[in-house]
């Protein structure tokens, strides 16, 4: 009996490609009929739920006959406009069978990384689950970039998560959970029941690439685990294909693998901040630096040897040791050609060197969470 599970109030479901498209022959009907019936059984019981789905990009490929996953932007934006047409009709049908009613989000990494559309996303969300509709989610596909892209809909998922603080991820796949090594590859890897997110070993474990069909694969789907694991969200990995999966995994019941949260979900402004996937800069700290964040303190000029990269005031920026390892991000109070100008000087000194002063902190401490 897994009693956090069964007690949430809030679950994000995630279900990949290889399960909405059967292994890419098209879009798999009688899963998504099952995925509906048993989304509704969780609502009965409840629970709210968004659903993220894969196979969009999938199902174009079969309607456009591509047998392999091309690797060209447009082509892929291609495939995602046909595909998605396909999967929203499908997903609407199935649930209006239960009396249930849908609404279609896309989602892109812009959308999550600029503060107010951030809070714009949550409230539209929240209000659907507030009216007692079922938002489907995927990424917007059609007019990402590859600089600009959640990567997988693993990231995605826990992604939302944290957006609308649910207190669980559950990723459906096509195997039965994760294992401490490829069971297709050694016999004598064993699934792991239960772990922390954030324990650094089960990345050594999930190696591997995703299918022909999906982007993603078990090391995503570990990520995910550990990003979902800073709003307090505990994860589960389990088997899409498990009869009765979803109502059995909101029971308690001990299936798939279960990923939990540490004790202490960061607030929601510093989560926002540590969900940026891609970031303007970078600020190089010595030691001195490093052990004031540590302790709570604000980054000052003094304490930065190097500025990395091109950024204006308030656009997110990551804090790395001398040796390259990120530590914190943040917003920065000055541009990336100010902030060369002001580095390794006392904050007294700003105004004489830029003529002005806007913050006497490089990042204050409010607009900083530590990684």
């Amino acid at each position: 009996m897994r009693p956090k599970i069964s007690q949430a109030r809030r679950l994000v479901v995630k279900v990949g490609s290889a399960l909405v498209t059967n292994n890419g022959a098209g879009l798999a009907i009688e899963f998504l009929a099952e995925l509906a019936r048993q989304i509704t059984q969780l609502r009965e019981s409840g629970h709210e739920v968004l659903l993220v789905s894969s196979g969009a990009i999938a199902a174009g490929m079969q309607r456009l006959g591509w047998a392999n996953r091309p690797h060209a932007m447009h082509e892929l934006q291609a495939a995602a406009a046909v595909g998605q047409m396909g999967l929203v009709q499908a997903y609407e049908t199935c649930f209006t069978q239960y009396g249930l009613k849908t609404a279609q989000i896309l989602l892109t990494h812009e959308d999550l990384a600029d503060r107010l559309r951030y809070l714009n996303a949550r409230s539209t969300l929240t209000t659907l689950l507030g009216l007692g509709v079922v938002p489907i989610i995927n990424e917007n596909d059609t007019v990402v970039t590859d600089e600009i892209r959640f990567g997988d809909n693993d990231t995605l998922g826990a992604l939302v998560a944290n957006l609308v603080e649910a207190e669980v991820l559950l990723i459906l796949t096509d195997q039965a959970g994760l294992y401490t090594a490829d069971p297709r590859k050694d016999s004598t890897a064993t699934l792991i029941t239960e772990h922390r997110a954030d324990d650094p070993a089960l990345e050594a474990m999930a190696g591997g690439a995703g299918s022909r069909i999906g982007k993603g694969g078990m090391l995503t789907k570990v990520r995910a685990a550990q990003r979902a694991a800073r709003s307090g969200a505990h994860t589960l990995i389990a088997s899409g294909r498990e009869a009765d999966v979803l109502p059995r995994l909101a029971l308690g019941e001990a299936l798939g693998t279960l990923l939990l949260a540490g004790a202490t979900p960061l607030v929601a402004r510093k989560q926002w901040l540590a969900d940026h996937l891609q970031l303007a800069g970078s600020l190089i700290l010595d030691e001195g630096a490093v052990k004031a964040l540590a302790s709570g303190r604000s980054l000052l000029p003094i304490g930065v040897t190097a500025v990395e990269g091109d950024f204006e005031r308030g656009e997110a920026v990551a804090c790395r040791t001398a040796d390259g390892r990120e530590i914190a991000r943040g917003l920065v109070n000055y541009s990336s050609p100010e902030a060369r100008r002001i580095m390794r000087k006392p904050s007294g000194e700003i105004e004489a060197i830029l003529g002005y002063i806007e913050e006497a902190e490089l990042i204050h401490r409010d607009n900083l969470v530590l990684l």
